[in-house]
């Protein structure tokens, strides 16, 4: 948009501009762009300062009234430096003297719109992000969990996660950084398990060309490239004591040298652990340091595991459902009440990693748009991965608890039948749903 009171500047700079291959609107004075911009909104506006009616400075205010981001040009035939400060100050993007260079009309035109498209792709991303990083669930331990991240979050507290495998760890450590003051600088992810031991020091503090084998250029490390920001440390219960007291230095002195290096480097990171370990217990075994333990556990956070949640099932599922709909490109499905009731008697070792696998395999398996209990039968048929459990009692209780279910959904939830085919007494059958909370229809 052009807004001059010279009809041969509106005319010169339009056809310049329309030249270019934009499209121009224009308007003769203060109030006329103002009313424009209620009907249509430019990517970038060349304003004069001395207008008929209201001047532009009192139209650059009205603008940044209506649209903050909307890049604003100032043009004046009487520029000086007082003006050009007041027009800054009030949010213009730049300021330009009569009589004007068509080039350097151009070129600052050029930077405004690259500047406005890329505020609105970082607003896209940053949607996109509020919208990935969803704590999907309405019960009491959900609400309750939201909170603690949304006062948490404020804060520069070291945090520490606690929760089962799979139960969400990394998207309460994603929100967080989201809620902090560092949520525009990097998040860094380190999973402490995941690296073999001789590499996880040059993981951490990066390293020197040159440092060891296979050292070829110097590396920046986690501690390094999360500066200013967040470093979530995941399955830090499995770092080994070597690298925990190098840990607990960094924490202490915010400094570290990269290996082979002699400068200390200085670094501003906020670190947030995970872990599904009993920190307290491996601290008494000496499997790790009770004073990395409480540097760590500033903030403790609890996340609870999905059996202790089950009323939240439904909304997890249409939320799943909905998301990966829109990431195959099909319309979304819907589910049955015994679906529900399907999913809501199992007990989910695996928790929300183990039902999203689930409702993913559903969307892409199931023809119709209604999924079924007969659906999540056949697609359960192999319902857990036992390997998650510790103890052999606990996949055994498992595994006796996805055959009951199997067996009373093959026959349509009869225990008369289902006790006579697994060949057990009616009564054993009724203790073993009781205590094994199965919901029966």
């Amino acid at each position: 948009m052009i807004v001059d009171d010279e009809e041969g500047i509106r005319e010169s700079l339009s056809g310049i501009f329309e030249d270019e291959g934009h499209e121009v609107l224009t308007a003769g004075s203060g109030e006329e762009a103002l009313r424009a911009l209620k009907e249509q909104t430019p990517d970038v506006i060349l304003l004069d300062v001395w207008l008929p009616g209201i001047d532009g400075l009192e139209t650059l205010k009205e603008i940044k009234g209506l649209n903050p981001d909307l890049p604003v040009i100032m043009i004046s035939g009487h520029g000086n430096i007082e003006l050009a400060l007041k027009a800054t100050r009030a949010g213009a993007y730049d300021f330009l003297e009569k009589p004007l260079s068509l080039e350097r009309v151009l070129l600052v035109a050029q930077r405004a719109l690259e500047k406005r498209t890329i505020e609105i792709e970082n607003k896209t991303l940053r949607q996109d992000r509020i919208k990935k990083w969803r704590l999907v669930g309405n019960s009491p331990k959900m609400i309750q969990l939201r909170e603690q991240i949304e006062m948490a979050g404020k804060s520069n507290g070291r945090v520490l996660i606690l929760g089962e495998s799979g139960s969400g760890k990394e998207l309460i450590a994603h929100l967080l950084h989201e809620h902090s003051s560092r949520v525009e600088k990097p998040f860094v992810e380190m999973n402490c398990a995941a690296i073999p031991q001789e590499l996880i020091e040059s993981e951490m503090f990066g390293h020197e060309k040159g440092s060891f084998t296979g050292a070829f250029e110097r590396k920046k490390g986690k501690f390094e490239l999360a500066d200013e920001g967040t470093l979530f440390l995941d399955e830090v219960g499995d770092m080994s004591l070597t690298t925990q007291s190098k840990v607990l230095r960094v924490m202490e002195t915010q400094e570290f040298q990269r290996v082979g290096g002699n400068k200390n480097i200085k670094v501003d990171v906020r670190i947030i652990a995970a872990t599904n370990k009993d920190l307290i217990e491996e601290a008494k075994k000496g499997n790790f340091r009770e004073d990395l333990l409480y540097r760590l556990k500033v903030i403790p956070l609890s996340v609870p595991p999905l059996r202790e949640r089950k009323e939240d099932i439904p909304v997890i599922v249409g939320h799943f459902l909905s998301y990966f709909a829109e990431e195959y490109g099909q319309k979304p499905k819907t589910i049955t009440e015994d679906g529900l009731k399907a999913l809501e008697s199992y007990e989910w070792p695996g928790n929300i990693r183990e039902l999203r696998n689930m409702i993913e395999r559903l969307v892409i398996m199931t023809p119709s748009n209604m999924i079924t209990a007969k659906n999540i039968m056949m697609i359960s048929a192999a319902r857990s991965d036992y390997f998650v459990f510790n103890t052999l009692k606990e996949a055994r209780d498992s595994f006796e608890k996805d055959f009951i279910i199997k067996k009373l959904e093959e026959n349509n939830w009869n225990i008369s039948k289902t006790a006579e085919i697994l060949d057990i007494e009616r009564s054993n059958l009724h203790r073993k749903i009781k205590a094994y909370d199965i919901k029966t229809q």
